[in-house]
């Protein structure tokens, strides 16, 4: 199992949520088999997605898609996100 963390910064969390819960399809044809989303606590716009994938070649293929990054893109994510991955 992988587990990868997503830390960006958005532009407007209400903007940015409406557009992560509308790739619900994509997460899962991209191999997500577990999801959750974070703010943080003294910064509210600064958000962590956590995924979990079956292996690490599906974890990487996903991060790696155009329409993820359209997305992010659309949603008002600031800057690169920090992307890690753990096993």
């Amino acid at each position: 199992m992988t587990v990868a963390h997503i830390l960006h910064r958005v532009a407007d969390y209400d903007a940015w949520r409406k557009v992560y819960d509308s790739v619900g399809d994509m997460q899962k044809d991209g191999g997500v088999t577990r999801e959750s989303v974070h703010r943080m606590i003294d910064d509210p716009n600064n958000v962590l997605v956590i995924h979990h994938f079956d292996s690490l070649e599906t974890a990487r293929a996903f991060l790696g898609r155009s329409d993820l990054r359209d997305a992010m893109h659309r949603s008002g994510v600031q800057g690169e996100p920090r992307i890690e991955l753990f096993e």
